[in-house]
């Protein structure tokens, strides 16, 4: 991995770091820019905008430089038609990402942000990267919002999912993604923040056999549901689904706004489905050390129950990227 670059660092995050007003901060020092026509259709531009008031005024929890530049490979490789993020915030990484989808021929960008305040700040920047005819930014918590897309027709499959959202919500909506055969064989899943703050659940469910999700299941069925699946202890001491390994402030991030989140603990996934998953270290825009999981599904067979049939080594270009160009 190579060194981080300081020069580019964000601001210190403080301890209160979203939802204290920035967000629309960021929105009038785009806007206000004395040379914002030359912004206006073009989403590095754009990025570049964020990134300079991350830097220079407030920090921003923004995927960033580093660990954008290997979504935007694994983009490069897939190719997905369909990709879905889960947790937008202001629009970076939709921004980003939804261009890389777009010149990899893709056809659709799905942002899933459940705070109405970003997703409106995101839904701008957007329009102003000039990426409204592929990225739609949905509001509305993940869950749901999953549901009503299927639902409506409008999401049939995701090549590419995205989870940067609730840490807790990470295993139960990709088993909800499952169970809605959103996420089949050859999906291939991005997890961000899986060690630092740490998502426990979501690594045992991606590296767990069939023949272990398949006990897990027989298991939650004699018993209360209550389980999460794939953990050695899936009962929460709080009752609303949350496993107890995640810290008091993980669980809490959002409370103040949205308050206590309850998980959909009812969803089982698709226990026949197997992921070959390995871990690409990185770093935040501050500097911080990080890892992304990187997943591939696939369908364990009878015979052989706990099938790896792709390397996933083969889905990733790290740094293959190369340097972003402005328009």
């Amino acid at each position: 991995m190579a060194p981080f670059d300081s020069s580019k660092a964000y601001a210190p995050q403080t301890p209160t770091f979203f939802d204290d007003g920035r967000e629309f901060e960021l929105l009038h020092f785009i806007y206000g820019k004395p040379d914002i026509d030359s912004i206006r259709g073009c989403p590095l531009r754009v990025l570049a905008a964020v990134d300079e008031f991350a830097r220079t005024r407030k920090y921003l929890m923004n995927v960033g430089e580093d660990k954008g530049r290997i979504v935007t490979g694994l983009i490069q490789e897939v190719k997905p038609r369909v990709m879905v993020e889960l947790g937008g915030y202001v629009g970076y990484s939709c921004i980003l990402f939804g261009d890389a989808v777009r010149k990899a021929g893709g056809t659709r960008y799905f942002s899933l942000e459940r705070n109405p305040s970003f997703a409106a700040v995101a839904a701008s920047l957007v329009d102003l990267a000039g990426l409204a005819d592929i990225v739609k930014v949905v509001v509305g918590s993940s869950d749901v919002s999953i549901s009503r897309l299927h639902a409506a027709g409008d999401l049939a499959r995701i090549d590419l999912l995205f989870l940067d959202h609730y840490k807790p919500a990470y295993t139960t909506d990709l088993k909800l993604c499952e169970e809605l055969r959103l996420i089949t064989s050859g999906s291939v899943l991005a997890a961000d923040n899986v060690i630092k703050p740490g998502n426990p659940p979501y690594l045992e469910y991606v590296r767990s056999s069939v023949v272990e999700k398949r006990a897990a299941a027989a298991g939650e069925k004699k018993s209360s549901g209550e389980g999460d699946g794939g953990g050695p202890d899936e009962k929460s001491v709080l009752g609303d689904g949350i496993d107890p390994r995640f810290a008091p402030r993980t669980v809490l991030q959002y409370e103040k706004r949205q308050g206590r989140d309850m998980l959909n603990t009812t969803v089982k996934g698709n226990p026949n489905l197997v992921y070959e998953s390995m871990l690409v270290e990185s770093f935040e825009p501050t500097g911080v050390p990080v890892s992304y999981n990187f997943s591939m599904a696939s369908i364990g067979l009878k015979e052989r129950r706990d099938v790896c049939v792709w390397r996933a080594d083969r889905v990733l270009c790290i740094g293959r990227s190369g340097d972003y160009q402005m328009c």
